[in-house]
């Protein structure tokens, strides 16, 4: 059984999925032991309380730098003995040191069908608000391996989500998140645990 942390920044709509998918019996091989949050106020640790998962708060601020930050969260990942780190919402980038040591067994959830609308400055509202900028009459959800460059890792699932008319950044958020994010992620997090990634 792996031990998967899930890396969180605000209300936890995606920690919320993979707690349901849990209690379902969805994720073969692992569970949640650990939410992380980069800020005490972040509703996704009133979630994980609820279903009775640990919490720690590992808040970028409190933290001299980057490298002190990236020391911290790497510590509380060991100390809990996590296989699995699974970023939910989390709008803090890992460093170096996290990522050499979680290679390709760190996953993100981002809201765009990766290449579009994805990188530096791409999350929450931007990317559907760029998306409908743009026109676009497709977008939808990306889980990948997380490496150095932001979004930029290897792609394990992406859904497809239509883009309707009279849409407005929110309601596609919603839409994303209900007809695709809310879907793949789990089922990433569980291919992942069967050893099938």
């Amino acid at each position: 059984m792996l031990n998967i942390a899930v890396l969180v920044s605000g209300g936890g709509t995606n920690l919320q999925a993979l707690i349901d998918a849990q209690q379902r019996g969805e994720i073969a091989n692992g569970k949640i032991t650990l939410v992380v949050a980069s800020n005490s106020g972040a509703y996704a640790l009133e979630r994980a309380r609820k279903a009775d998962i640990k919490t720690e708060v590992v808040a970028r601020k409190s933290f001299a730098s980057k490298e002190l930050f990236d020391e911290a969260l790497l510590l509380s990942l060991k100390n809990h003995s996590i296989d699995l780190v699974v970023l939910a919402g989390f709008l803090c980038i890992l460093g170096e040191n996290t990522l050499t040591a979680y290679k390709r067994r760190i996953i993100n959830v981002h809201p765009s069908l990766i290449p579009a609308f994805c990188g530096d400055g791409f999350y929450g509202l931007r990317v559907h608000e760029a998306a409908l900028a743009r026109g676009v009459k497709i977008t939808g959800a990306t889980v990948h391996f997380v490496n150095e460059i932001t979004d930029g890792g290897e792609i394990i699932l992406q859904k497809a989500v239509q883009v309707l008319p009279g849409d407005t950044p929110e309601l596609l958020q919603r839409r994303v998140m209900e007809q695709a994010e809310w879907i793949i992620l789990p089922k990433a997090v569980s291919l992942y645990c069967c050893g099938m990634l």
